[in-house]
């Protein structure tokens, strides 16, 4: 007989209490007075709350991919080769990496109101070092900086959402946080290469810089002061990590990362020599990929009511055929650029869907599942990327994708297998 894991919470966890709403029943921790009073459901400074979270995603976003459309002209600028400036893009996945586990461990007393506030601070002295930065050193050295914060960001904002709104609008507080990840992607890309070319890298993330002390005012303005949940133990990692549900989505969630990232890592050499798309084109499309991620984040508030696995596993399903499309047909203009759409929406269900996941698998110590998910996707990221190059430089842009394709469609599968083996904690 096949057991089913329950994600309940053992002895010495927060109370919980079962919340009913019309369409599950969810148990969630109980949380502390002062965060219940500056949390209630639906109420507007909560929701507004989370608007400024989501924020805070799109400036993290934005500053991770902004380099992406600046590489040339930095390594121009500061005398080294392509490939040398290629580590703005790969440090600070392997940075946050390792922040994640640490800053978990080492903050558990501070407000999560004011850790969120430093962070953004900590985005804002990093983009303007890189602005006026001498050397590619200290560039370097500025990115190692944003990784970690990038790491530290990711362990605390998700949990806070859900703590803003209320467990009812749990889901939908996290779906609309990960919706700025998109909407960095939407900047992130295309502003790199208009501003590049327009007023040059180094004015470029000064702009960045002045957009993220404008999303920290905001968000010093409306967030509430959240307490910390006060498990931030290693035993809590642990806990984690020995839970199946946790681990099935911590398999799930690396093998859908490779994928995505062994592809999307070279979407741009693949519709420009593949396609053969202009340049000018290709920005649309990524505007147009990450507004349907956005609509794809917010549409999987309302698929994860139905079971997160379930629908986490049709997602990466429709990537996977995506992707694989993309390496059959990818060199019809229209085509490829309607696949890439598509990509952006259901990638927008699958991203969410993996932090979702693992919340949901450890429910009553949420910063350290968000710890590790971090870590285990950061990681997986990085592959994923490693693969695409060893890909490229062997096979072709084809191959690339296709291989892809097979990977994301590994971990639909194993999502499937999943649901037959652990259940989540439901939520609204």
């Amino acid at each position: 007989m096949i057991e089913l894991e329950q994600a309940t919470p053992p002895q010495h966890a927060s109370p919980v209490s079962v919340v009913t709403s019309s369409s599950c029943t969810a148990a969630v921790p109980i949380e502390p007075a002062a965060v219940r009073a500056a949390a209630e459901p639906g109420s507007r400074r909560g929701w507004a709350s989370v608007g400024a979270l989501a924020l805070g995603a799109f400036v993290i976003v934005m500053t991770e991919t902004l380099p992406v459309g600046l590489l040339p002209q930095i390594a121009d600028g500061l005398d080294v080769s392509l490939g040398l400036a290629g580590l703005m893009v790969l440090v600070p996945g392997f940075s946050a990496a390792v922040a994640a586990p640490l800053f978990f461990l080492r903050s558990g007393r501070f407000n999560r109101r004011s850790v969120i506030l430093v962070l953004g601070l900590t985005v804002l002295v990093s983009n303007a070092v890189v602005a006026v930065a001498p050397n590619f050193v200290l560039v370097l050295i500025a990115r190692v900086l944003f990784g970690a914060t990038l790491g530290a960001f990711w362990t605390v904002v998700a949990p806070v959402g859900p703590k803003l709104v209320g467990p009812v609008g749990g889901t939908r507080a996290i779906t609309i946080i990960a919706a700025g990840i998109s909407g960095g992607t939407v900047v992130g890309l295309p502003a790199g290469q208009f501003l590049g070319n327009l007023v040059g890298w180094r004015l470029a993330f000064a702009f960045a810089a002045a957009a993220t002390l404008l999303v920290v005012v905001a968000q010093a303005v409306v967030l509430p002061g959240i307490p910390p949940d006060g498990r931030t133990h290693l035993r809590d990692l642990v806990e984690v990590v020995t839970r199946r549900a946790a681990r099935f989505g911590m398999a799930v969630g690396a093998v859908v990362f490779i994928g995505q990232f062994a592809a999307w890592t070279y979407i741009t050499p693949f519709l420009l020599d593949h396609t053969h798309l202009s340049s000018g084109v290709i920005s649309l499309l990524y505007i147009m990929y990450g507004c349907g991620g956005i609509v794809g984040s917010i549409v999987a508030g309302s698929l994860f009511k139905r079971g997160v696995i379930g629908s986490f596993a049709g997602a990466a399903t429709v990537v996977a055929a995506l992707l694989i499309g993309l390496a059959c047909a990818g060199s019809l203009p229209w085509l490829a650029g309607l696949l890439l759409v598509l990509w952006g929406l259901f990638w927008g269900i699958v991203n969410p869907g993996t932090l979702v996941w693992i919340l949901d698998a450890a429910p009553e110590t949420p910063e350290a599942a968000s710890a590790v998910n971090v870590t285990n996707l950061q990681v997986a990221l990085a592959a994923g990327s490693g693969l695409g190059a060893i890909l490229v430089s062997s096979t072709t842009l084809q191959m690339v994708f296709l291989t892809a394709g097979f990977i994301v469609l590994a971990s639909g599968v194993l999502a499937a297998v999943a649901a037959r083996f652990v259940t989540l904690a439901r939520r609204e």
